[in-house]
């Protein structure tokens, strides 16, 4: 009777999105056709989410196995006012609200702006620039997203929101076991499998217990590399360097182009997730308790996950659906281990909790970049200017690779204290202390004319790597970046009236150190006007970070003020005034642009978040209908924004302070029991977003340049990645034949369009688009069987547009998936 009752538990969990918490629906039996409670840890406490004043999204155990989640890419879809801009796993930016500006091209972590969205394991953050932590969703307890400014008790990465993958704990008393295998079809792809298993074992019954994990996921790739030859055209942005007559390059030889005939094929971008997780959890005494975890994650990616609607190598050419043409074997190699140790326990009245984890994350990318021969300089590396007048020059293969190696380390600890959650007047405050470190080596290895002087960084340079790089990298960067943030916080709970008004006041004062050092270098002025060679052991490009001495450390309080009222046991109101923030940073070089009127910074200071949210949360018939949302204004000053223009700001990208804007959004979400047996639920959200402040460039005369427009774009226009509506609705209907219970599900999710960039520099409309799941499974005692298909009208969802490889390219989502699942639970 019990496991059955379990059973029907999960069964009826609800599938949830966006807004609104993903809920699981209590078993019939034991309350009824009411909604069941869930309880997050949003302000450090544990709470019912109905009574916490933050707008939080949930998605419990029960939801992500409905839902066949297993990576974000799975189920940020079913998250209205959650976006990313991707450009494969683990290579996301992760957006709330829609407070993103877009990227500016960088390969790696070493530049560019820290996220503003916080992401967490359990009590360790593990945000990178555009590489979010692809933690696989294996015996998760729970998937909880904190939107809007979350500083006051997450700290400087939690400018927009949280993202917090929550783990189960062993259970001391308790044997029990779990398998998940599937199998997969994709269309126009190839198939893919996965497994994972827990088990969970009381090593000595009511004092040690240790839980395991472990799982392997090999997803088929959907993209195809076409046959093509790269040819230079006379529309090359660098052509001129090859000194031909009348810039024309003329047909294709063996040496000035190249073709992919050894790497097409079909399905080039399959994707493997391999790890294991073991937990162990030593309860002391009735107060104290230890919990020690260990966590080991490898994700292999090949090829690509984008498409190109054109030829690369012949541009005007159209190319089929889910096609690419790449001249160069790409992969993403990314690994990351986490350790973590978490004491638990009470002094006095108080509560007291001391978590210290540290995680190094690994990455070696490579990828495919012959398409930079048409760019701005491209041509300047890989030709030779004639030295004869009247006659042309010469080129050399125009193919091109650049390779990332890089490796992050955060290594936290944090002591809180927290009074006991019944008292009138309840408190929380404690001591943080983060080191964050990105040494990144990243080589562009686009050089293939001869006459360069190879490079490499000078003598006692602290870097990575001392070594000459090898003879075709025309350019690197090696960059030790990050910062330490020392952080002391406390938030205060008053009840007014015992249990129905209550007002939260709370700051964090910060101090943070940021830091970068190394170098870079490139060889562009190390060849002049013929075949010498440079001489010279310091090329004409170069930029010794280290020796410029970058550290600056910024210090102040952010705070958050908060009034709730429980009108009835079943309803709350709430209004939040709340700030966010994050670190600043330096750029690689200080340049005069602009025919030396304006002067890139070498640094950039944070940018601030003010956030006013009136929100309500409520229950209606006896819990059988959840009505919840919130309506904002989020003001982002002096944002951070990365720029890239080469015909007039230098071919660097760096990022800069300055422009101001406005996003007001309303969003819901609704869960109704309809019938014993049938629950819908639906979410949406609103996002209105203006540029309000759009200030000039200020030359180097202290003048504003009003000659070059403002990068920002013109004063109205929207933020990246925030489309004006996303919404979702599903339905699930569950039903006895017999001994078995079985269920379907169907739902649809809407995105309306979007701009992958703000500002006017490199922008791309992506159109909206509306994608459809469904389901079908049966259970009995301990097993279960679900048939799925996501993705049901095989939509192209534009996910991400950009030219950052210096051609068109899409990020599309993965087409029709129809698979299986088997599960067992005992």
């Amino acid at each position: 009777m019990k496991s059955e009752k379990t059973l029907s538990l999960a069964i009826a969990a609800i599938l949830g999105g966006g807004s609104a918490p993903l809920y699981a629906a209590t078993a019939p039996e034991s309350a009824g056709d009411s909604i069941q409670e869930i309880t997050v840890t949003a302000q450090r406490r544990t709470e019912n989410l109905q009574d916490v004043p933050v707008t939080i999204q949930a998605l419990t155990s029960e939801t992500l196995a409905q839902l066949n989640v297993q990576t974000i890419d799975d189920f940020v879809k079913y998250l209205p006012n959650v976006t990313t801009a991707t450009s494969g796993p683990g290579q996301s930016d992760i957006y709330m609200r829609g407070l993103a500006t877009g990227g500016a091209g960088n390969s790696g972590g070493g530049v560019g702006t820290f996220p503003n969205v916080a992401v967490y394991l359990d009590e360790q953050s593990g945000q990178l620039p555009g590489r979010n932590l692809d933690i696989y969703a294996a015996d998760l307890q729970r998937i909880e997203v904190l939107e809007g400014p979350q500083g006051t008790l997450f700290g400087a990465g939690a400018q927009a929101g949280v993202l917090r993958y929550i783990t189960n704990r062993p259970k001391l008393d308790v044997t029990e076991g779990a398998v998940n295998a599937g199998y997969a079809y994709t269309s126009h792809g190839d198939p893919s499998t996965n497994a994972d298993g827990m088990i969970n074992l009381p090593v000595i019954p009511g004092f040690l217990a240790v839980r395991a994990v472990v799982y392997d996921d090999t997803r088929g790739g959907y993209i195809n590399n076409v046959p093509g030859t790269f040819v230079r055209q006379s529309s090359d942005h660098g052509i001129h360097y090859a000194g031909y007559i009348n810039n024309i390059p003329g047909p294709p030889t063996p040496t000035n182009s190249v073709n992919n005939n050894n790497l097409v094929g079909n399905a080039i971008n399959p994707v493997n997730y391999q790890g294991i997780r073991v937990e162990a959890l030593a309860q002391v005494n009735e107060d104290w308790n230890l919990l020690l975890s260990q966590s080991y994650q490898s994700m292999h990616a090949q090829g690509v996950f984008y498409e190109t609607p054109q030829s690369s190598g012949t541009p005007g050419i159209p190319l089929p659906d889910l096609s690419v043409q790449l001249y160069n074997p790409s992969y993403d190699n990314d690994r990351f281990e986490n350790t973590s140790l978490t004491v638990t326990g009470r002094i006095g009245p108080l509560k007291a909790v001391y978590a210290g984890s540290y995680l190094v994350r690994n990455i070696d990318q490579v990828q495919d970049y012959t398409n930079y021969a048409r760019g701005f300089f491209g041509d300047y590396y890989q030709c030779i200017a004639p030295t004869t007048p009247g006659t042309s020059g010469q080129c050399y293969s125009p193919s091109a690779t650049w390779r990332d190696q890089e490796r992050n380390t955060h290594d936290s600890q944090e002591l809180r204290f927290s009074t006991p959650d019944d008292w009138r007047v309840r408190g929380i405050g404690g001591l943080f202390w983060e080191d964050y470190v990105i040494q990144e080596q990243l080589d562009w290895r686009y050089k293939t004319a001869p006459g360069f002087t190879a490079i490499g960084p000078p003598a006692g340079t602290d870097v990575n790597n001392p070594d000459v790089r090898g003879s075709n990298v025309a350019f690197f960067d090696d960059i030790t970046r990050g910062y330490t943030q020392k952080a002391a916080f406390g938030s205060v709970d008053f009840d007014i009236i015992p249990k129905t008004f209550t007002v939260t006041a709370g700051t964090r004062y910060y101090n943070i150190n940021t830091t970068a050092t190394g170098y870079s270098a490139g060889s562009f002025g190390c060849y002049q006007d013929g075949p010498a060679p440079c001489t010279g052991n310091i090329p004409g490009d170069s930029s010794n970070l280290t020796a410029a001495g970058l550290s600056k450390k910024y210090t102040g309080f952010k705070s958050r003020a908060n009034a709730s009222w429980k009108m009835t046991s079943d309803a709350l109101i709430y209004y939040t005034w709340s700030q966010g923030f994050r670190a600043g940073g330096f750029n690689r070089s200080s340049s005069l642009v602009l025919n030396g009127t304006y002067r890139t910074p070498i640094s950039y200071a944070p940018d601030t978040l003010i956030n006013n949210e009136l929100g309500w949360k409520t229950q209606w018939f006896d819990d059988r209908l959840q009505f919840n949302g919130a309506v904002y204004q989020e003001n982002w000053n002096n944002v951070q924004v990365s720029v890239f223009d080469p015909c007039c700001l230098g071919n660097l990208n760096f990022t800069i302070n300055g422009p101001k804007y406005r996003v007001r959004g309303l969003e819901t979400q609704l869960v109704a029991r309809v019938t014993h047996g049938l629950t819908v639920t639906g979410a949406a959200s609103w996002n209105s977003s203006e540029l309000t402040y759009a200030p000039y460039l200020i030359g180097t005369n202290g003048q504003a340049i009003t000659s070059f427009t403002s990068p920002y774009g013109a004063p109205g226009s929207t933020l990246a990645q925030s489309p004006p509506f996303q919404g979702n609705l599903r339905i699930r209907y569950e039903f006895a034949v017999g001994d078995y219970k079985g269920f379907w599900q169907a739902g649809g999710t809407h995105q309306a369009h979007s701009h992958s960039a703000a500002g006017d520099i490199v922008a791309y409309d992506q159109a909206g688009f509306s994608t459809y799941d469904a389901a079908l499974g049966i259970a009995k005692d301990a097993w279960e069987v679900q048939l799925y298909g996501q993705n049901l009208t095989d939509t192209r969802a534009d996910l991400y547009a950009n030219s950052f490889q210096f051609v068109f390219a899409e990020i599309v989502n993965r087409p029709r998936v129809v698979g299986v699942r088997f599960s067992y639970k005992k």
